[in-house]
């Protein structure tokens, strides 16, 4: 099979030849019929997360096709589609564990960083962390819900009952989160890169209530604020815009440090959390939920060779939603 690999930090993936990997007990064999882009994996190729042994395969937006399942796999049957997302495995004996908190695993696998990704025309995964994906969904449509829809839904609901929402970063969990917002009768305030009037369009054309660039207050304050985009700085600007006893939301694994601001933005009982990972759960209720929302997600189609045109779009913030690879395979 081929799979796209990093071989060494801040270098291009390569396209590598490698068997076909042979499920173990509980794993599952699945070719890969799409694979979103995740800004996580620009973390990964730059360096910002904690070191791992290379080369590594990036990719945990993973849609696939069961081909062989391993000793004991039976939870989904050989031939069904299935979605892959970051959280790949858990202790289940921690204390983060035992505490139904297995986004905090201590000893978490992470698909597309400490396990082997979706980059590839094959891969494997443990099936109890896979999740069936509703049928209305095209593999490509599929892929970011996997993690832009899953990650920004778990923020989402950090938001609590939040009437108006500001979504900092307008891309492939914004887009997602502001037609479920919508959905349920929220007003949406997006923010882009400042001057990033396609953005801003493309976030109109959604629906939400009011766009503009990450440097100007919205026209009332937010109940909360959701930060996808990973820039430190968009903090005290969200507070600012933010009324008192809401919520800062900081949604992405990487974000670039925060610079000092005045405790006045903080003080009124606002609030500024992060939000870590997902677990099965989340996966679980936001699935229900895709089943029953017409999402619809935009999409860019690359070749699984085209990986590094597709993550240097993300880099240069000229993606509208979602860059999702199509192997051959």
């Amino acid at each position: 099979m081929r799979a796209m690999r990093l071989h060494a930090a801040h270098s291009p993936l390569r396209c590598d030849e490698l068997p076909v990997p042979e499920p173990a007990p509980g794993q599952i064999l699945l070719r890969v019929k799409a694979c979103g882009v995740c800004r996580t994996d620009l973390h990964v190729v730059d360096a910002e997360l904690a070191p791992v042994p290379l080369p590594l395969t990036p990719g945990h937006e993973i849609v696939g096709i069961i081909e062989r399942c391993g000793a004991g796999a039976q939870r989904f049957p050989i031939g069904a589609r299935v979605g892959v997302p970051w959280l790949g495995y858990t202790c289940g004996v921690c204390e983060y564990c035992r505490r139904g908190l297995e986004n905090l695993c201590e000893r978490a696998g992470f698909t597309g960083y400490t396990l082997p990704g979706g980059y590839a025309e094959y891969v494997l995964a443990d099936e109890r962390y896979c999740f069936a994906i509703p049928d209305k969904y095209s593999d490509a449509e599929a892929a970011p819900l996997l993690c832009a829809g899953l990650i920004g839904y778990r923020a989402y609901r950090a938001a609590q009952d939040a009437t108006r929402l500001g979504l900092y970063g307008f891309g492939a969990a914004a887009h997602l989160l502001a037609q479920l917002a919508r959905a349920q009768g929220r007003r949406v305030f997006a923010f882009t890169r400042a001057g990033d009037s396609a953005a801003q369009e493309f976030a109109r054309s959604l629906g939400v209530y009011w766009a503009g660039g990450s440097d100007e207050l919205a026209p009332e304050p937010l109940d909360a604020a959701i930060l996808f985009a990973p820039v430190g700085e968009l903090i005290p600007a969200a507070l600012a815009a933010t009324r008192k006893a809401g919520r800062v939301i900081c949604a992405g694994i990487h974000m670039s440090d925060i610079p000092s601001f005045p405790y006045r933005l903080l003080w009124g009982e606002r609030q500024v959390c992060s939000v870590a990972n997902l677990t099965r759960a989340d996966g679980d209720e936001f699935m229900q939920i895709a089943a029953r929302v017409a999402f619809k997600p935009a999409v860019e189609l690359y070749s699984l060779q085209e990986a590094n045109e597709a993550l240097q779009r993300l880099r240069r913030g000229a993606l509208q939603g979602a860059a999702v690879l199509k192997p051959a395979a």
